[in-house]
């Protein structure tokens, strides 16, 4: 039996030695890419018209959440809100007002910003009103959700509430369907 392992293990090493140059083809390294950058190198407006740059945020996790003013998940708000004074030093989260879902969120900018704040209390910083999918998608959206473009996962918006966890450099964790709720130890845990 070990005579037999011997002779696998040589002619393994053997085949690999044969096939050196198919090999090395096939792990040829390659110089970094915009698939691998990290959330940092973008910018985007806010509902106050102030820019929100992401570099700002490098050495805390980012959480970012694609929300609604009409929706039934809407009451997040009030989590996201806690979630964010709970873990300010470490952690900051970004909304994205969006109407692909429903026509859920139809206000202006000036609109959503007054309800965030009349009805829940938002001090998180949120963007201006983009597109999370289809050809109007926001770059900042393509980016999430190509693994060709953040080097970690696809990822479909279903709805309202999606959200996607990401780290200290600004590097893809998770994305989260908007039934997990912000305050959930799916969340939590990885902060």
């Amino acid at each position: 039996m070990i005579k037999l392992i011997a002779i696998a293990g040589i002619l393994l090493s053997c085949s690999a030695k044969s096939n050196n140059n198919t090999i090395m083809e096939n792990t040829t390294t390659t110089a970094p890419t915009e698939t691998t950058a990290s959330i940092h190198k973008f910018s985007v407006k806010a509902l106050d018209g102030t820019t929100i740059n992401f570099a700002d945020f490098k050495g805390k996790k980012i959480l970012v959440v694609n929300t609604a003013s009409e929706c039934g998940y809407t009451p997040q708000y009030k989590d996201l809100e806690a979630l964010y004074e709970k873990y300010k030093g470490k952690l900051v989260i970004v909304g994205f007002p969006a109407n692909n879902f429903g026509g859920q969120e139809p206000g202006s900018n000036t609109e959503i910003k007054s309800f965030c704040k009349k009805n829940y209390g938002v001090t998180f910083p949120m963007a201006e009103k983009i597109s999370v999918k289809g050809d109007d998608i926001a770059p900042i959206y393509l980016w999430l959700t190509q693994k060709s473009q953040n080097g970690v996962l696809d990822a479909t918006i279903k709805w309202n509430f999606n959200k996607f966890l990401l780290d200290e450099q600004g590097k893809m964790i998770a994305k989260f369907d908007s039934g997990v709720t912000p305050m959930s130890e799916e969340i939590t845990g990885k902060l």
